[in-house]
């Protein structure tokens, strides 16, 4: 039997996961010399390689000294935590990656604490000592003390650590000495975590992932708890309501370096593709169909935030996307729950409208930001925390950890930023050159506090926060203050009229954008909305007058990210996302309209 080792790499964002992944498999000469690669590999769709962050978990697997090693590379975001409670199943151990500088965060916390549950053996790997003010033996105090706050066991304390760089390619058991190489990684692997146990007995596989083939469809991914699983053999499916289906294993597939090979039967404690079962689930057992005997299910933190998504219903609707229906937007959120597991929908009393349950903005938003990628067209709504009741009949709301460092000179702003929106500031200590910040907030009082801290210290503040518990409701937290400026006609936008117009507002569109009556084309300085025209063109005349033909000057039109523009709608507005363009809007274009239902917005 081949040696398995099933190694699961977790670390805050940005820490360096990935950029490690990529040093292994280089290490293990998966690519002939003279073939071409790129950097971040196994990041492989366009909005990981964007944003630089690792949205989706995926297999790697190599072979080091006869001895097979399966890699699975997992987010450092907390907005996809499902994503790692989901594939930390399939791990015996877990390679945990801190910053030299940064030490502990709150992601780290998050992924290591779930490990730690699961009883999984962690090596430590202290990444990025090439950096200026590293303090790499703090941080490994750090991590202990973490450890053992966590509840990890004797045997979890006693772990291996590494000092390296990722991007330097060499990793060591000392960080003053730099190596040539990441072998000594490799063999610490080897040598501490456990071997995959060969569990005999009757099959048992639960399906933690899933793949997509046009060929064959959905493909189930999972290790193989008990047994062995073999081609051709009739199983059986345990659903989450306990009943069992009978099915067929069509073909296996191991993980061979970046891709799946075809193989006859997968043995106990190796991860595994299944194609051919019909209708599974993520958490389902696969076992034998006679004496069924389920794995516990997966469970997943409960969402905190929703929003709703509706078809696009504005005058220029169609005219950008292929998707514009309600049939398309239902089926592709529903497919989007199959492997998203953090991710709810639910229907309302309208056929075209859904509650979309995430964790966080960003959760929320890189499911927007894909399904426009491929063409759809649709309308979302503000996004809104979830509140619970205690046995008292108390509200309760999604409070957060916050971290933030920051220069210390703009510390302050900061503090005041954030404890303007009920943020309690619970530790504030130097760390290097920098404050480091910690609070504990609402989840609400987070929406469209990033844009803010990164203006006041002119975007050299680090954030990350992540949830912690349900906490009594902590009061009105101040919203944006502004109005907006909408739009009285359809049309093309005139530099004439937005230069007569710049007095009341900044603006969101600039001269020959095509606008319609109702979009939110700018923000007011006053606290109330106003309707402006800006299609009126110069009248022209043929007469001559002194300083009438001077040139219009307008200020440049303010951009919004995706993400900003979430935080930035209010209750009576929608953002209408399309392939080529994003607008906010009114949720009633017509301003009589607008009017007889502004009581509505008020009481939500």
């Amino acid at each position: 039997m081949q040696s398995i080792r099933n190694i699961a790499i977790i670390a805050h964002v940005d820490h360096g996961k990935t950029t490690l992944v990529d040093k292994i498999i280089h290490a293990s000469k998966l690519f002939r010399d003279n073939q071409e690669f790129g950097d971040l590999i196994l990041d492989s769709n366009d909005l990981e390689r964007e944003r630089g962050i690792t949205i989706v978990s995926k297999n790697v697997s190599i072979r080091y000294k006869d001895v097979k090693i399966n890699i699975i590379d997992t987010p450092g975001h907390s907005d996809f935590g499902g994503e790692v409670e989901r594939v930390l199943k399939m791990a015996d151990g877990v390679c945990l990656l801190v910053d030299a500088f940064e030490g502990p965060m709150p992601q780290t916390r998050f992924v290591l604490g779930k490990a730690l549950q699961l009883g999984l053996k962690p090596i430590v790997v202290v990444n990025k000592v090439d950096k200026e003010n590293c303090r790499p033996d703090e941080v490994y105090e750090q991590v202990f003390d973490l450890m053992y706050n966590l509840g990890a066991t004797e045997d979890q304390l006693d772990f291996q650590t590494v000092y390296g760089s990722s991007k330097q390619g060499w990793m060591g058991p000392d960080w003053k000495t730099p190596t040539d190489n990441i072998t000594y990684l490799l063999d610490t692997i080897v040598e501490n975590i456990p071997p995959a146990p060969m569990n005999e007995g009757l099959p048992q596989m639960q399906i933690t992932s899933l793949d997509y083939s046009t060929f064959v469809g959905r493909i189930a991914i999972g290790r193989v708890h008990r047994g062995t699983l073999k081609e051709g053999s009739t199983m059986g499916l345990i659903k989450a309501d306990g009943t069992v289906k009978k099915v067929k294993i069509k073909e296996l597939q191991s993980f061979e370096g970046l891709g799946k090979v075809k193989v006859a039967e997968v043995a106990c404690g190796d991860i595994c593709a299944v194609t051919g079962l019909e209708e599974f689930e993520i958490g389902d057992t696969l076992t034998d169909f006679d004496n069924p005997e389920a794995l516990p299910r997966i469970s997943v933190d409960e969402p905190t935030m929703n929003m709703l998504f509706t078809i696009n219903n504005s005058p220029f609707y169609g005219k950008e996307g292929k998707f514009v229906t309600s049939r398309h937007l239902r089926e592709r959120l529903y497919k989007e729950i199959e492997k998203n597991l953090a991710l709810r929908v639910e229907a309302t009393d309208s056929e075209d409208r859904f509650l979309v349950y995430g964790r966080g903005i960003l959760h929320l938003s890189v499911l927007i930001e894909t399904m426009r990628r491929e063409g759809y067209e649709l309308q979302v709504g503000q996004p809104q925390v979830l509140y619970k009741e205690d046995e008292k009949g108390h509200k309760l709301e999604p409070i957060e950890t916050l971290v933030v460092d920051v220069p210390e000179e703009t510390a302050g702003k900061v503090i005041e930023l954030a404890t303007q929106r009920k943020g309690e500031l619970l530790i504030m200590e130097p760390k290097g050159d920098l404050q480091h910040l910690e609070f504990e907030i609402p989840s609400r009082g987070l929406i469209g506090l990033r844009s803010n801290v990164l203006t006041a210290t002119f975007g050299e503040a680090v954030m990350s926060h992540r949830f912690k518990e349900y906490q009594e409701y902590k009061g009105p937290i101040p919203e944006r203050i502004n109005g907006s400026l909408i739009s009285m006609t359809s049309g093309q936008a005139t530099a004439y009229s937005i230069d007569k117009l710049q007095d009341r507002g900044s603006f969101f569109v600039e001269p020959g954008d095509e606008i319609y009556a109702g979009m939110v084309i700018g923000e007011h300085n006053r606290q109330n909305d106003i309707v402006v025209n800006v299609q009126t063109a110069k009248q022209l005349t043929n007469m001559r007058a002194s300083g009438s033909d001077t040139n219009v000057r307008i200020a440049p039109k303010i951009s919004f990210s995706l993400e900003e523009s979430m935080e930035y709608i209010q209750k009576d507005e929608y953002l209408e996302v399309t392939p080529k363009s994003m607008r906010i809007r009114k949720v009633y274009l017509d301003e009589n309209e607008r009017k007889r239902n502004q009581g509505k917005f008020a009481m939500a």
